[in-house]
């Protein structure tokens, strides 16, 4: 396993990166690409980028939440993000009175900034090659099952040594190419993390579903948050007196633009592709979990947007839930679609043909065994097919869309015996948690939702939860009517009942609700399933595994990348336009005028232009922010290698200056998790000087401008 690990090294640090395509690991830059970075335009060294011994553009890139990127922007703490990151916060924050979604919110000095709990913003501080550590001493000879405890044990280890090292960080090991490599990063969390503005989300929503991964875009996705530290500079808890978090790094913003060719680089966290699937693959997620993932939510989404429509208290409560569960539904019909559009199956499967003759060389007793990779893929895959299928329906129409499951998971983790809720603080914390849940919750949704569910995984799953045989028992197999029998009687279908069962310690009344013996139900056959899925997945990671360390070594002339798995990755190009089909080719930049051509009486929710934005571009009251055609530019593209996760990751200029905000793909290209398409994919930014045009002229927030650095 040495040897294997010497031979990887060797592949990754040997080429130097020639295509567009790539999420690079920042310790490999100066070996594999800034040459190639600098060919493009690049006017930085790889040590101006990241340094293990200095301040790097590296030291202004967050973690936002849970799942996209920030950018420090000013030595105040003062972030960028896009606004559909920040969407959340600023939904929780929302209320009738105080509709942040539909007005916006600015603040006019530090003392307005709204503290957003529960957000959180994570610096890596330390990034290490640990593969030496963690497979270094697994036997050549090591069965698969044998490898994952010792590497298991390994990171355990390794963790515990530098928490010792690193007090108070969070330490976290990942593993790379398959496992086939391991980093360690030391992380860094803030905690007291404050809304400082947000345009309405008729600019930073604008075109909506309809216009969510298409070009040309106008949609100006920003949100502006500012990370709080204690008086000495360090994480805290939210507190009155933690005070504006002094940054040693951060963007310097720049109003020169950008021309066709420009280069252009983005570092964020890109959170998952899957560049290394097989064609058996393909096939599972074009016949199985595109489409389950498609009508589940297409079903809930349908009742959602109804009731939002009908009422703003629903609407600001499902703002956020129905924003998260679009996305991907959308990005679902989109990857299917290129899928087959490109054929990408076709390419795996002659990459496959390729290997599978060049592992024929090694015999079944070799190791590595590449012989075996794609036979175990294949077994694996097929094996776990009907698995999946039934368990992405309890996770999706169950355990997610039918909501009054939730709060009975969220009480029972805090019942330490049938008899009691486990003491005083416990309770006082649960009572919390409730309360912030039910505020973005609405019985009458939930309870059509849930008769939708029940209804379409009865007809679709191919063995159902044992709650049927009580609906088929009890109601004469009538899903609506165990539906409503459940929500009239069950004390989760009412915020004052639980909180007043939890604060009582009425166990005995929680446990015997109805609800408990859905979730109940559903929770046993998920984890039946998940059990018998283990062989499979363990089966899986070892052709994989194989497989693409196979791969490297039949091309080790080739720079190849890691799949994304929401690790700090930079990725570098330039400012492109592209054709998506014969006779059509797009420019590489919209105008605000675009917004106003796209505005739509007949569809005010996703295509309203304010009064103000209508006024300002009437005066071509753009200021600094114009163009030198005395245009104000919204968005712009570049084919940079990016994915979910790397929302409102900053697009730099080659003198790593902020330039834009990315915030989505194409629509041509939307298989690119899969098999990246140079030609077809790019990535869609916010220009910042519209960021910076909506701060200082629409929102009228100048003091945020002064705070920045910005170079012309």
């Amino acid at each position: 396993m040495k040897r294997l690990f010497l031979t990887l090294a060797t592949v990754l640090i040997s080429v130097s990166a020639m295509a567009d395509e790539g999420m690079w690991l920042l310790p490999y830059l100066q070996k594999m690409n800034i040459k190639d970075m600098k060919s493009k335009g690049c006017r930085l060294s790889a040590e101006d980028i990241y340094s293990i011994n200095k301040n790097s553009i590296k030291d202004a890139i967050v973690i936002f939440g849970n799942g996209c990127t920030g950018e420090v922007v000013s030595d105040k703490g003062l972030l960028f993000t896009n606004h559909h990151c920040g969407y959340g916060s600023i939904q929780a924050l929302s209320s009738v009175e105080h509709d942040y979604l539909k007005y916006g919110f600015w603040a006019n000095n530090h003392s307005e900034e709204i503290p957003a709990p529960g957000l959180t913003v994570r610096f890596i501080r330390q990034i290490s090659d640990v593969t030496a550590q963690i497979v270094g001493n697994i036997p050549a000879n090591a069965a698969e099952v044998e490898r994952n405890k010792i590497v298991a044990e390994n990171v355990k280890n390794l963790q515990k040594e530098l928490k010792k090292q690193n007090e108070g960080k969070e330490i976290l090991v990942k593993s790379f190419f398959g496992g086939n490599q391991f980093f360690a990063f030391v992380i860094e969390t803030f905690k007291d993390i404050r809304l400082v503005g947000t345009p309405p989300s008729s600019i930073g929503k604008f075109g909506g579903e309809t216009d969510n991964w298409m070009w040309p875009r106008h949609t100006g996705d920003f949100s502006v948050f500012r990370i709080y530290a204690d008086k000495d500079n360090n994480p805290a808890e939210y507190s009155k007196d933690n005070v504006p978090y002094k940054a040693e790094m951060y963007l310097k913003v720049s109003l020169k633009g950008y021309k066709e060719g420009d280069f252009a680089m983005v570092m964020g966290f890109p959170g998952s592709t899957q560049r290394y699937m097989t064609s058996y693959e393909i096939d599972d997620m074009l016949s199985v979990s595109n489409p389950n993932r498609i009508y589940i939510r297409g079903e809930r989404q349908a009742i959602l947007k109804k009731d939002m429509a009908a009422s703003d208290k629903v609407r600001i409560q499902y703002a956020s839930k129905y924003a998260r569960s679009s996305n991907y539904w959308k990005n679902s019909i989109g990857m299917s679609r290129g899928l087959k559009r490109l054929d990408v199956k076709s390419k795996k499967a002659a990459q496959e043909a390729e290997f599978t003759a060049w592992a024929s060389q090694f015999t079944l007793a070799d190791d590595p065994r590449y012989a075996e990779a794609l036979p175990l893929i294949k077994g694996a895959v097929e094996g776990k097919s009907a698995i999946d299928h039934d368990l992405q329906y309890l996770q999706e129409a169950f355990l997610t869309a039918v909501e009054i499951i939730t709060p009975a998971r969220m009480v029972d983790k805090v019942m330490n015996s049938p008899q009691t809720i486990s003491g005083d603080g416990a309770t006082k914390r649960l009572v919390a948690q409730l309360k912030g849940w039910y505020k973005d919750y609405n019985t009458a949704t939930d309870r059509k939702v849930a008769k939708r569910m029940l209804a379409i995984a009865r007809e679709n799953m191919k063995v159902l939860p044992s709650i049927y045989e009580v609906i088929d028992r009890d109601f004469g197999g009538n899903i609506d009517a165990y539906v409503d029998n459940l929500y009239d009687n069950s004390i989760f279908a009412d915020e004052a009942k639980i909180l007043e069962a939890v604060q009582s310690h009425t166990s005995e009344q929680i446990l015997a609700d109805p609800v408990q013996a859905l979730r109940q139900s559903v929770v046993v056959m998920y984890n039946k399933l998940t059990k018998e899925r283990k062989p499979f997945v363990a089966q899986y990671a070892e052709g994989h595994r194989l497989y693409i360390d196979g791969l490297m070594k039949m091309h080790p002339e080739k720079a190849w990348a890691s799949d994304a798995n929401f690790t700090i990755r930079l990725t570098y190009g330039n400012v492109l336009p592209y054709t998506p089909q014969d006779g059509v080719r797009y420019s590489y930049y919209t105008t605000l005028k675009g917004v106003m051509e796209k505005e739509n009486p007949e569809n005010p929710v996703e295509f309203f232009v304010p009064e103000k934005l209508k006024e300002l571009y009437a005066a071509s009251d753009y200021g600094r922010y114009a163009n030198k055609r005395g245009e104000l530019p919204v968005a712009f593209l570049s084919n940079l290698d990016i994915t979910g996760g790397n929302s409102g990751s900053p697009i730099l200029n080659g003198k790593g200056e902020l330039i834009g905000l990315a915030f989505d793909g194409n629509w041509e290209a939307m298989s690119g998790d899969v098999a990246f398409e140079p030609e077809l994919q790019r990535c869609i930014g916010v220009d910042v000087r519209y960021v910076l045009f909506i701060i200082e002229k629409f929102a009228g927030a100048k003091w945020l401008i002064d705070e920045l650095e910005i170079v012309r």
